[in-house]
């Protein structure tokens, strides 16, 4: 049966998630389609699973708890983990912290997932940390999580095992408000969402590229124990549609060489720069003349200004070295990477760098390496990010962006028989939907 959210629990729930969390309210924003007659969808990160009672059930009978789940990012914190669930329990925190029982979660791994069930009053029933979940294809897989749950006033941590077993799972959505709004619609994890993002993110600039009508078709894992799923797996294929284009992606890895997405023709989908260095936010200031908000005077505007609150994480929007870190006249606290050849970038007004990180590092794409702020000359919090060519600052969103290699002859044939297996699946979707159409039509 669909699930189902009564209104006043799930604007309770939506303002708990989005409030408490404000990354998730920035994620609706940013995933909006661009469509100025309709608001964006919130994201909605609860579900209840609720069944049809027997005749002679019970009036008074319990109903069941609505799942908040997150995926762990570089650089996040248990506190984070917790605000972006909406749990807010007194004594949680400290519990998880400092209690030997609950020792796993002193670890975060990124991409692993965390969940909560909130109770309809929006008190926590567990808490559980999926540290190792199954990651083969085969049954009996031990996938390991640590359950926390309230107990006599205070809580209980405990490590659970089960055998685990893969599901393949295939979605399809349409965009009509927002990604995550479709995604919703389709059933789809929020942290399957937020990969797919990862995934095309050097091809559709997801912050302001989406229309009402794209799709998108998705084949993925999620791990199952006696019906009931206790870890979301990775995207194994995808396709998405926007503007009328269509954008394939593909998991591959040949032998003991590091596995990654390629499209359908065998091109790596992890371009060399990514097109944002911000993943959720909203442009301010695009690059050209503009009226200078401290000077009072036209000025030429070198990069592009991205809003964010105040402590939104920075990525590194490709590899390279760390050519300067510090303070620089109306920059603020700003980092230059000398990425390859001659290109370069420029991150400034930032609140704080990321730990540890010094001139000369080398840094990988995606990397942390620092926070939103407002340094230097600055009227509110945001990032002002420069794409530099032969030292010389051009605009980020139209210039053309280097692309990575191509898979090599010797992994083609391999390459191939991966892509003949999903692309059925995505086929069969497409069939189904023109179906649909066409049945609607008549």
């Amino acid at each position: 049966m669909p699930e189902a959210h009564p209104p006043q629990r799930r604007r309770h729930i939506t303002r708990s998630l989005l409030f408490a969390a404000g990354g998730l309210f920035l994620t609706a924003a940013a995933l909006a389609v661009v469509q100025p007659s309709a608001p964006p969808e919130p994201a909605f990160q609860a579900r209840q699973t609720l069944d049809l009672p027997p005749l002679n059930a019970r009036s008074d009978q319990k109903a069941a708890p609505y799942i908040a789940s997150t995926r762990i990012r570089r650089g996040d914190t248990v506190s984070d983990l917790l605000n972006r669930l909406g749990v807010n329990e007194d004594g949680l925190l400290a519990f998880l912290t400092h209690d030997e029982r609950a020792r796993s979660i002193y670890k975060l791994y990124p991409g692993r997932t965390v969940q909560a069930a909130l109770d309809d009053q929006g008190r926590m029933v567990w808490l559980r940390y999926a540290h190792t979940p199954g990651t083969t294809v085969k049954s009996g897989v031990d996938s390991a999580w640590l359950e926390v749950r309230p107990a006599d006033g205070g809580f209980t941590a405990r490590e659970r095992t089960i055998a685990a077993v893969r599901e393949t799972r295939i979605a399809e959505g349409e965009i009509s408000s927002s990604l995550f709004g479709a995604a919703d619609q389709a059933r789809i994890p929020d942290a399957v969402t937020m990969e797919m993002v990862d995934i095309l993110g050097s091809r559709i600039d997801f912050l302001k590229d989406l229309r009402k009508g794209d799709r998108f078709r998705i084949v993925y894992d999620a791990y199952m124990h006696d019906g009931e799923e206790v870890g979301t797996g990775h995207i194994r294929a995808l396709e998405f549609i926007n503007r009328g284009k269509t954008y394939s992606a593909v998991w591959f890895q040949s032998g003991q060489k590091p596995g990654g997405y390629y499209d359908f023709s065998g091109a790596s989908l992890k371009g060399a720069f990514l097109r944002t260095a911000i993943k959720f936010t909203r442009i301010s200031s695009g690059f050209g003349m503009r009226m200078h908000p401290i000077h009072n005077k036209w000025v030429g505007h070198k990069g592009v200004d991205y809003a964010a609150p105040s402590g939104t994480p920075i990525h590194a929007t490709a590899d390279g070295t760390v050519e300067f870190i510090g303070r620089q006249n109306g920059y603020g606290n700003v980092i230059i990477l000398k990425n390859f050849g001659k290109y370069s970038t420029l991150y400034a007004h930032q609140s704080r760098f990321a730990k540890g990180l010094k001139k000369g590092d080398q840094v990988r794409q995606g990397q942390l390496i620092g926070y939103v702020g407002s340094t230097g000359w600055a009227t509110g919090p945001h990032l002002h990010y420069e794409f530099r060519i032969d030292k010389r600052p051009v605009d980020p969103l139209a210039v053309d962006l280097p692309v990575a290699r191509t898979l090599n002859a010797a992994d083609r044939k391999a390459f191939k028989t991966v892509v003949a297996s999903y692309q059925p699946q995505i086929q069969l979707m497409a069939r189904l939907q023109d179906s649909r159409i066409q049945v609607a039509l008549e």
